[in-house]
Order: C-alpha cells, then sequence, then structure tokens
C-alpha cells in the first residue's frame, strides 16, 4: 500500500492541502459513459456483480476526472440478497425487497452468502491493478440498521415506520436479524480488505430520526461490533462510518464505534461539528448535492466555506450524500478545479 497517498495521509490524522477528494456515487448515472455500460447490463444486481462492467464504471470517473479515491461500484442491498432475501430493482422507484418479519427468519443465512458475494471481490482485485497508484481504493458495505430497514420495509422508507415498530415490540427477535447483519457485513469487508480495499465504508443511511436508546442499540452497538470482528480479523485498513442524519449523536457515534473517519451530511451546522468532534478526527463531507447540481458562483462560494472551515483539520472534501443523475459532468469539472486550487 503507497501510504503517501493523500487520502490515506487524511485517515491518519494529517491536514492535507488542497484537500483529497471523491464524491458518494461518482461512477453512476450523470456519466454517459456510465449510460451506456448500463445499458448492456440485464439488471442492476447482474451488473454490480459483473466484475469487468462494474470495475469499468468505477474507474470511468477516475478516467475523466482523477479523484483521489475510487469506491467500487456496488450497492448495500447485495448482503440481504446473499443471506437469501429476493431483491430487485424498479426503474424510477429504486430498490425492491420482498420484506421479512423479524420473528422468522429461517429462510436467511449467512452459509454461502461470501460466495455470492465473490464477484465484488473480483472487481476490487481488478481495480487495484488498474488505478493509478496515487489513487486509493474503498470497499462498502450498508451498516445493519440501513440494511434492516430495507428488509423489513420492503424498500426505501421516510419514516421507517415498519421497521421501528419490529424494534421497540419484540427487541430481542430484531436484535437476531441485526446480529445475522453484522456477521455478513463483517465477513464482506473483511473479503474486500483482502481482495485490495484501502479503505473501508459503513454507510447508515437511514440513522436520521432515532431517539437516543435506539441509536445506541441499532447504530452504536453494530457498527462498534462489524469494526471489532474487522479488526479481529487483521484488517488494519482505516474505516469511514456515515450515520446520514444522526445529527448530535455524531459525537457518540464517533467516540463509541472505533471508526477512523466520520462522513458527514450537509444537514449537520458545519459551526456545530468543528466544536463539537475532536480536532483529530478526520473529517469527510458536507456538500450538499442541489449545490454541485447548480454550479456557478454558488458552488464556488459554498467549496471556499467549506476548505476554510476545515482547513486546519484532517478532511476529506466530499458531498453530504450520493451524487445526483441530474448533475452536468461539467459542474464536476468546477469543483475539482475548486478543490484542487490553492488555498484561499
Amino acid at each position: 500500500m503507497n501510504q503517501d497517498k493523500a487520502l490515506l495521509k487524511v485517515l491518519r490524522g494529517e491536514c492535507v492541502s488542497p484537500p483529497p477528494i471523491w464524491l458518494m456515487r461518482q461512477a453512476g448515472r450523470y456519466l454517459p459513459e456510465y449510460r451506456k455500460v448500463r445499458a448492456t447490463q440485464p439488471d442492476f444486481i447482474s451488473f454490480c456483480l459483473n466484475p469487468e462492467a462494474a470495475s469499468e464504471v468505477t474507474l470511468q470517473p477516475i478516467r475523466r476526472y482523477g479523484f483521489d479515491a475510487s469506491i467500487v461500484f456496488a450497492d448495500i442491498l447485495l448482503t440481504p440478497m446473499a443471506l437469501g432475501q429476493k431483491v430487485w430493482f424498479v426503474k424510477g422507484e429504486g430498490p425492491k425487497l420482498e420484506a421479512v418479519d423479524p420473528t422468522r427468519l429461517n429462510h436467511l443465512s449467512t452459509t454461502g452468502a461470501m460466495d455470492h458475494l465473490a464477484p465484488v471481490g473480483e472487481t476490487l482485485s481488478i481495480l487495484r491493478r488498474e488505478l493509478p497508484s496515487s489513487c486509493t481504493l474503498i470497499g462498502f458495505a450498508g451498516s445493519p440498521w440501513t440494511v434492516a430497514t430495507y428488509m423489513v420495509e420492503g424498500g426505501g422508507s421516510k419514516d421507517k415506520w415498519a421497521v421501528r415498530q419490529a424494534a421497540w415490540k419484540d427487541p430481542a427477535r430484531f436484535d437476531d436479524l441485526l446480529s445475522l447483519l453484522i456477521e455478513v457485513t463483517a465477513d464482506y469487508l473483511i473479503m474486500q480488505a483482502n481482495a485490495g480495499a484501502e479503505v473501508l465504508k459503513l454507510f447508515d443511511s437511514w440513522a436520521e430520526g432515532l431517539p437516543d436508546p435506539l441509536f445506541d442499540r441499532v447504530i452504536i452497538g453494530p457498527t462498534r461490533a462489524i469494526i471489532e470482528k474487522v479488526r479481529a480479523a487483521g484488517i488494519e485498513a482505516p474505516i469511514i462510518g456515515f450515520p446520514r442524519g444522526a445529527g448530535p449523536n455524531y459525537v457518540a457515534y464517533a467516540k463509541e464505534t472505533g471508526i477512523t473517519g466520520l462522513a458527514l451530511d450537509h444537514g449537520v451546522s458545519t459551526r456545530w461539528a468543528i466544536e463539537a468532534l475532536p480536532r483529530d478526527l478526520p473529517v469527510q463531507g458536507q456538500l450538499d448535492p442541489a449545490v454541485l447540481k447548480v454550479g456557478g458562483a454558488i458552488l464556488a462560494d459554498e467549496v471556499q466555506r467549506l476548505r476554510a472551515a476545515w482547513k486546519d483539520r484532517p478532511y476529506i472534501f466530499n458531498l453530504g450524500h450520493g451524487i445526483t443523475p441530474d448533475v452536468p459532468p461539467e459542474h464536476v469539472d468546477q469543483l475539482m478545479a475548486l478543490v484542487r486550487a490553492s488555498d484561499h
């Protein structure tokens, strides 16, 4: 591993100027070259599990923009698929799952799960060979609460009504589901690190709106358990955690889970985060994807604000959520120029 890579320096607690940059969902529908490859694939799951196609679209934004990191093209819902749950994607609607009852999990099993996920390891191996030496390779997985939300709700859910009820009503049974997800997620991250991922990331996209006792139980506890399992396997790769929408609970998450770096969404106050989080904690994110869509002077102002705010801290430039399909590719060119410019 090249320890001089900018992103790895930041994750060791160093301040790097200009900051390294990559974007969540940087391989995606905003790029015409991505859409061309996507049109050749029978369905989204097959696309994610096709090492040649997945590695190609992972490399596309690196060729076009020269990001400092490349995140493997995959999806957080590959883990429930690997456990035996039916998962599919509907155009214009997103992911759909055959909803599970947390009290009836006999049809789900970690046995053979890594066989289903092995193509992601193959993709990572290809990427380690093909990526520029300065580019850091990131592997990832969905965190148990977020994946459980999709599994119980049968898809995305703004209020998480069914999964919240399940978590409160029968904690022991719900914890059985979380335990299953902790095991498969840890195994999956270990496999990715062994296949070549230099950094790992946990996405908890549905962390918003949980009262403290539930946040501690379904977000902090499972995250800590996964990281302990990964470390026990001898994996030393930095781990970035992203509990989107956690608000003040970002502090406890950073302190109690064992993460190396913390990704912040665009809704959290920058002023608050700078005061509340440890100065030596590597931080990532915060740019509103809507600002990237708007571009121009507004984008320039926001990049300047974030760079100035975090200039004395270990900081990775990124969005506060994934890039949207309607972003003009030239706006990403503008973003790259702004971030890579000399200090303001």
